[in-house]
């Protein structure tokens, strides 16, 4: 029988696909050259960096760097890319422009790496001795574009955005001589050491580009130091500017307080890692707030009246110790795989658990001690954290330890399910493991030894070094052990490495607490409210909305999550009623009792609807209760050290 001509066509079609099948595909094109990897090993020459700091209007710095260069041919230069503390690749690239490049006095083209975007080929010409580079930094003018860091009144400076380097080398290994210009009468401090100032330019003495990195500025219009520790092994001193001069007015017993802080924070480390340390603190509503470690120094901005309006600002006051803290955890003992030789080598943040977790342990604590809290403040922003952690929907999912990467991964920008996401909980999560671990020593030890031995043991070392001392999760677990002999591996990973559905509030119990909810909050929940300008309803609606009466947050599989409400959308009535925030925590206390649910008339985007969210619980808000019996293990720990 012969084949039909549809049979035909079939098998030639068939053929024809089967050829096309066979051809083969897009292969990959080649990589350009990996950057050159740094080398142990010293750049010859001093590198120069000046800074115009005096364009406060526009919010521009204007660089101009000089490199020493050996011979002709190809060099890498580097903007710094993964930033300390940031614990991610967040160098300010964006912000970079009118980068010109010159060598003997002409422009010299530049190329920028195509993988490596933060790497700029040049190639020296011959007879050049050094490399020129000219640059604006173009700060936020807005808020919605990044942290402001300058005003007319006062301005950060963070050399790490402000100087490129040569690749092939630690950081370390490279010398740099910075210098800066500043509006004319204005004060500045930093950790650099000042070589002299003439004709309004302020010259540092050099240091290695690590410490510059390490090494940021504040200066203002208004501005005073206070000695934090008069004849104290190495001077500390609070620096502070602000937006008015009267905003410098601290309380003898305010200055008190802080100097406590130093004394509470020796008698717990037994050890300083600094030649002198600096508090750079801002105090402003115009520039971006802040709070940064660093080796010598930190960055600490907040709100305008701290001192001022001291009564009120309790949840602004735990800043100070948790920065301070950093000093001994985090830049002197610091996790190994997040140590890198320079600032275009990716971070690993493994251990941010240790790192952040138990500073933001130590920075209560400290709080308490030194008086910055009181004891009651302490326990009731203790209670705060327990009760987000409590209610946090993502830990059924979603390991402590993940969250470490948080940094690279989110970039620390505005998630829209926060309590079933999480993000970066080894803050505040790893605040209650060390509570945990705490109150475990305490009581196995029959009240002999408790975290602060490990503090002092682990941290304490080398008193005076501050040349970074690396650790290993095997590092933290023989210190424990040796404190208080005990399967410590277990417990870290099931509280950190598992996925641990059951609130972590072990700690709580085991110090003579637990958390309960009320109608009232306590003072220090109205604080932070008030710092963020927030009506906080987590734990009643489920939502919490600003002061324009948006919503920020809504908690997963709560309330008004049921209700179909979403981050973004506008509260405008409530039970038919215009809304305002009293108005909502009435509406809620009178649905106590029965009745239609609660109906909330909201906008987003350009829709309106009316939502009923089904909720009869009334108001409810955290704070913590002695357990009958128990005992007392949180004041010890709040309690200062002799």
């Amino acid at each position: 029988m012969k084949p039909t001509l549809f049979a035909c066509a079939a098998v030639l079609c068939l053929a024809g696909s089967a050829a096309a099948q066979a051809a083969p595909g897009p292969q990959p094109y080649p990589m350009p050259a990996m950057t050159e990897a740094p080398q142990d090993v010293p750049y010859p020459g001093l590198l120069t960096v000046q800074v115009d700091a005096t364009d406060t209007e526009r919010h521009i710095f204007r660089v101009h760097e000089t490199i020493p260069v050996a011979k002709p041919g190809p060099l890498t230069l580097l903007y710094p890319q993964w930033l300390p503390g940031n614990h991610g690749p967040s160098g300010p690239m964006k912000n970079i422009g009118g980068i010109v490049f010159r060598a003997n006095g002409k422009a010299i083209s530049w190329v920028r790496d195509p993988v490596d975007v933060f790497a700029f080929h040049v190639d020296v010409p011959a007879g050049a001795t050094s490399i020129d580079i000219d640059f604006d930094f173009l700060s936020a003018v807005t808020g919605d574009e990044g942290r402001i860091v300058m005003t007319p009144e006062m301005l950060s400076l963070e050399w790490i955005n402000l100087a490129m380097y040569p690749a092939g080398h630690f950081a370390r290994r490279i010398q740099i001589e910075p210098s800066v210009r500043f509006p004319e009468g204005w004060a500045n401090f930093s950790a650099l050491e000042t070589a002299e100032t003439k004709d309004g330019v302020t010259r540092f003495k050099p240091v290695d580009f690590d410490t510059l990195a390490d090494s940021p500025m504040i200066a203002g219009r208004y501005a005073r130091q206070i000695e934090l520790d008069p004849g104290g092994p190495a001077p500390v001193r609070l620096d502070v500017i602000a937006d008015r001069p009267e905003l410098l007015e601290a309380a003898p017993d305010q200055v008190e307080k802080h100097r406590a802080l130093v004394q509470q924070a020796y008698k717990l480390y037994g050890s300083h890692h600094y030649d002198h340390y600096d508090f750079l603190f801002s105090l402003s509503d115009r520039m971006g707030g802040a709070g940064l470690e660093h080796h010598r120094s930190s960055e600490d901005g907040t709100v305008p009246d701290y001192f001022t309006g001291w009564a009120k600002n309790q949840a602004s006051r735990d800043l100070l110790p948790h920065e301070y803290t950093h000093s001994w955890n985090g830049k002197f003992r610091r996790p190994a795989d997040l140590w890198t030789p320079n600032f275009n080598v990716p971070m690993r943040d493994s251990l941010l658990w240790v790192y952040e977790g138990q500073t933001q342990y130590w920075g209560f604590v400290l709080s308490s001690r030194s008086g910055l809290l009181s004891k009651q403040e302490a326990l009731d922003a203790l209670a705060a954290t327990a009760a987000t952690y409590a209610n946090r929907v993502g830990r059924e999912w979603r390991p402590v330890v993940d969250t470490t990467n948080d940094p690279i991964i989110a970039s620390r920008r505005p998630i829209p399910w926060l309590s079933f996401q999480r993000s970066e909980d080894y803050y505040s999560e790893g605040q209650l493991v060390w509570l945990d671990a705490d109150t475990l020593i305490r009581e196995r030890s029959g009240g002999k030894r408790s975290l602060d031995d490990f503090a002092r043991a682990f941290f304490g070392v080398e008193d005076g070094s501050w040349t970074p001392v690396t650790y290993t999760f095997d590092d933290v677990v023989a210190a424990l052990n040796k404190v208080e002999p005990y399967d410590w591996a277990k417990f870290l990973n099931e509280r950190i490495s598992l996925v641990a559905p059951k609130p972590p509030l072990d700690g709580l119990a085991r110090g003579g607490w637990k958390l309960v909810y009320t109608e009232t909050p306590t003072e220090y929940f109205k604080s932070a409210e008030a710092r963020r300008k927030a009506t906080d309803l987590t734990y009643s609606i489920g939502l919490s909305l600003d002061h324009d009466a948006a919503i920020t947050a809504v908690q997963w599989d709560g309330p008004a999550f049921k209700a179909g409400l979403t981050v973004g959308a506008k509260l405008l009535a409530v039970n038919g009623i215009a809304y305002d925030a009293d108005r909502l925590k009435e509406a809620i206390t009178e649905g106590k009792k029965g009745g239609p649910p609660l109906s909330l008339l909201v906008k987003a985007g350009d829709h309106y609807r009316t939502v009923e969210v089904d909720y009869h619980g009334g108001l409810r808000y955290p704070r913590l209760e002695r357990i009958d019996g128990a005992p007392d293990l949180l004041s010890a720990i709040y309690a200062p050290r002799k």
